[in-house]
């Protein structure tokens, strides 16, 4: 299956074949394969270094939530209820109060910041949870959308509103960086519309990413939730003046989506690719030719492999009986930077011939400059990814398009020309009946209102009325 002809089908196939994930017995739920997981772990590696430096420290709450914190907080509960799996009894015996797995853990950790939280000594508080979270979607897509995922999720607690809003826009402007310079996904900065703010919040703040079939996937929020949750769970602290005063909270979070975005953004034909600061493998050596017949070969690739693993770089040595082009084609679809090959001409000549895996060409490189190559490329390619997307995305960004009946023809020109809906910039005029007209006949829905707009949009798609926001709106995984 191409990208072209169903990009969704050849995402599933690839990461099938790729073993990054394997279906579960159980619905929508998936199996996390060795190299899948891994990607996860570089990026806990990566954000965990952010936390530390940002003195953030990680907790750990317990997934079963009682059905009376949730109905502390209205719109909490009211938003999350159709997708909440319950705890109702263990073994014969019915449980007193009903126990939620957790979609969230604001309620959770609102009760323990009630107890831990006393004075403006205290504040900031602020902590993080790496976990499992449970949300009973209706329509699953792996990585991107299942019953249960992985996040991280940050909840802080502060004296003043001024105080939170910096760390809930801090927070959305490291998520950027994450997928920008460590995963080589551009995103758009920006503020979510009311009907798509986070169920309790004040505001909710978004990165959007575009994938290569055009369609967005939000992959991070953050939200300032003002004194919402303390006034529900009464998380209180003495102020300076000796008064009781409701602290200000955040919440934040990016998932295991971010794998999914990965994949849609960099992935080709011929498989994955990842940029280097992520990829389960970063080279892959490989002995070709009659190479058996010469042990001098892969004494020389087993010399590479262990200089290259004291460098800390992630290599494989594949020596298995498979033939060299099974093997370059297994690399290529699971995402290997970098293939080195050596046989025996290239043994004989001082060399090695390297395929980079987003280049078109491979390349002779002597055994005396292979360490400053492989260096070089591997710097080059993250930044090389995100040039390229950025570029792709610009492609794919309509200005142009000014009522509904332009985007309706829009549509309907890239489905004729087999081209990409993309991402629109609109005018709209702040009511939900717009944002619902747009999705009921378009089934695009609104992605954020931009910090930084391409240009203003004066009227709203819809209405014609004057526009109070200038918003960016896709389909959406």
């Amino acid at each position: 299956m191409t990208q072209k002809n169903d990009f969704t089908e050849w995402y599933i196939q690839t990461i099938q074949k790729a073993e990054l994930m394997a279906y579960s017995p159980v619905k929508g739920s998936i199996i996390f394969r060795p190299d899948g997981f891994e990607l996860w772990e570089h990026i806990q590696e990566e954000f965990n270094r952010f936390l530390k430096a940002e003195g953030i420290r990680n907790a750990y709450f317990p997934m079963l939530i009682p059905q009376s914190f949730f109905m502390k907080e209205a719109d909490h509960i009211e938003g999350f209820a159709p997708e909440l799996p319950w705890v109702t009894e263990v073994g014969n015996e019915k449980l007193e109060e009903p126990l939620a797995l957790r979609p969230t853990s604001e309620t959770m950790i609102g009760s323990a910041f009630s107890d831990w939280i006393n004075s403006y000594r205290d504040l900031p508080y602020e902590i993080n949870q790496w976990a499992n979270v449970f949300r009973w979607e209706k329509k699953t897509l792996p990585f991107l959308r299942t019953s249960e995922f992985l996040w991280q999720e940050g909840h802080t607690a502060h004296e003043d509103e001024a105080d939170a809003r910096k760390r809930t826009l801090g927070i959305l402007d490291e998520y950027a960086r994450l997928c920008e310079e460590f995963l080589a996904i551009p995103v758009y900065k920006g503020q979510k519309t009311p009907s798509e703010r986070f169920a309790g919040a004040v505001d909710t703040y978004s990165i959007e990413a575009m994938m290569k079939d055009g369609k967005a996937v939000q992959a991070g929020t953050s939200h300032y939730m003002g004194t919402k949750f303390a006034e529900a769970f009464d998380i209180t602290y003495l102020s300076k003046e000796n008064k009781h005063t409701h602290a200000h909270t955040t919440s934040w979070g990016v998932s295991t989506r971010l794998l999914g975005a990965l994949i849609m953004t960099h992935g080709d034909e011929n498989g994955l690719v990842f940029p280097p600061t992520i990829a389960p493998t970063q080279i892959v050596l490989m002995p070709v030719g009659p190479w058996k017949k010469n042990p001098a070969i892969l004494e020389k690739l087993e010399e590479l492999f262990a200089s290259f693993k004291a460098k800390g770089i992630r290599v494989r040595l594949d020596d298995s009986d498979n033939s060299p082009g099974y093997k370059f084609n297994e690399w290529e679809l699971k995402g290997a930077c970098l293939r080195i090959e050596c046989g025996p001409r290239d043994l004989e000549n001082g060399h090695v011939m390297v395929k980079v895996r987003d280049l078109a060409e491979k390349q002779t490189v002597a055994f005396d400059d292979l360490a400053d190559f492989v260096d070089q490329q591997l710097a080059a390619m993250t930044p090389r990814l995100l040039e390229a997307a950025r570029n792709r995305n610009k492609e794919n960004e309509y200005y142009d398009i000014e009522t509904l009946e332009e985007l309706k023809a829009h549509i309907e020109t890239c489905k004729k020309e087999d081209k990409v809906t993309g991402f629109v910039l609109i005018g709209w005029d702040g009511t939900e009946e717009t944002e619902a007209k747009i999705k009921e006949e378009t089934g695009f829905t609104t992605r954020n209102i931009p910090f930084e707009a391409p240009m203003e949009k004066t009227v709203d798609i819809v209405s014609g009325k004057p526009a109070k926001h200038t918003v960016w709106i896709a389909r959406a995984y």
